[in-house]
């Protein structure tokens, strides 16, 4: 898409990550663990679709695939923080097809799940 106004499509983005990690903290203290841990995806997954925006000036895929929205956005991501985004991209699926749910996260993986997200975001945030 062509002439997109490009710092307004990436200030959303941005701001609806922030808003989704805030969502994410509170659900989590609220003992919404799945809830949580879908927040937390969408909070990165706004953050790569915001850099996406930045980097080639171009509205982000339809996609909730965190590895290819870094590719994308031309973000190389290293071993690590691949392995970290794989594992937060299923509670993306979690979130949405109750049918893939398996007992509920403990409260220490909600914990763990989030301070990686947060790790990751302020990554991503020095991106741009």
């Amino acid at each position: 898409m062509a002439g997109i106004d490009q710092p307004k499509h990436v200030a959303h983005w941005r701001a609806g990550a922030s808003e989704d990690l805030a969502a994410a903290r509170d659900l989590a203290v609220r003992g919404h663990a799945r809830h949580a841990l879908f927040f937390g995806h969408l909070a990165v997954e706004k953050t790569l679709k915001g850099l996406v925006t930045a980097r080639t000036g171009e509205v982000p895929p339809r996609s909730h695939d965190l590895l290819r929205l870094a590719e994308k956005a031309g973000i190389d991501v290293g071993s690590d923080r691949a392995l970290s985004l794989a594992r937060i991209g299923r509670y993306c699926i979690e979130g949405r097809y109750p049918e893939s749910w398996g007992p509920a996260p403990a409260a220490e993986v909600v914990d763990n799940v989030l301070s990686t997200v947060a790790e990751i975001l302020e990554w991503l945030n020095a991106q741009f």
